[in-house]
């Protein structure tokens, strides 16, 4: 008998170690959400890439929820969101894009989910899970950088996208790279982040953006009446 009840404290002790090592999905991403709301401000690089397609360009944030990404690729290309206006300024069209938006809004599309802002609506919408286990993998195939990779699915149909795979990294904590899929066409956009620079100090006014006067407007350009 004492023996049984020996071996069965043993092995309650090692199901606890094992189980006091794991992580569920939800509570890690937790922990990069809790991160997240600690960084005011960064920039960083950005490549944008759907399909045969990519953009290149340096994208700053400053906390609550302002956004700006200027492009290299396409040389000139802006994207502005000042919490409560999304600007686009298109060069090679002329044109500028300006739409109001709700404060659930995604507002500049994937690069905007990798905010606290971001975060917090993936958590409320979309289920979480790991990709392939708590365990970092490479980046990509053949990467030297390994990062713990998330996949998100919706919860409802309302959602813009379909799912969203995070790859984070397990030492700096932040995101690398977002592939999201829109359920309206089944297209994945892959935002990819590198070289942060984190709380530096930029002023509000860099989010006010005024496109040169020879582009043409287009306001509400997502939704119509």
């Amino acid at each position: 008998m004492k023996k049984s009840i020996l071996v069965c404290v043993f092995l309650l002790t090692a199901f606890s170690a094992v189980f006091a090592q794991i992580t569920t999905a939800s509570n890690y991403f937790q922990t990069i959400s809790e991160y997240y709301a600690t960084v005011k401000s960064y920039e960083a690089d950005i490549k944008i890439t759907t399909g045969t397609s990519s953009l290149d360009g340096r994208v700053s944030f400053k906390s609550p929820n302002l956004l700006r990404i200027d492009f290299s690729n396409p040389e000139s290309q802006v994207i502005v969101y000042d919490g409560s206006q999304l600007t686009i300024y298109l060069p090679n069209a002329d044109a500028t894009l300006i739409q109001a938006t709700d404060s659930d809004d995604s507002a500049a599309g994937g690069a905007n989910l990798a905010t606290p802002q971001g975060l917090y609506l993936m958590n409320r919408y979309y289920h979480i899970a790991y990709l392939v286990g708590q365990n970092p993998v490479p980046l990509t195939e053949g990467s030297s950088e390994n990062v713990v990779k998330l996949v998100l699915t919706r919860k409802n149909n309302s959602e813009s996208f379909k799912t969203i795979n995070l790859a984070i990294s397990p030492v700096s904590r932040l995101i690398r790279q977002i592939s999201a899929e829109l359920a309206s066409t089944g297209e994945t956009f892959t935002f990819t982040f590198s070289n942060y620079d984190l709380n530096t100090t930029i002023p509000a006014t860099r989010f006010i953006y005024e496109a040169p006067s020879s582009s043409n407007n287009y306001t509400n350009f997502v939704y119509t009446e």
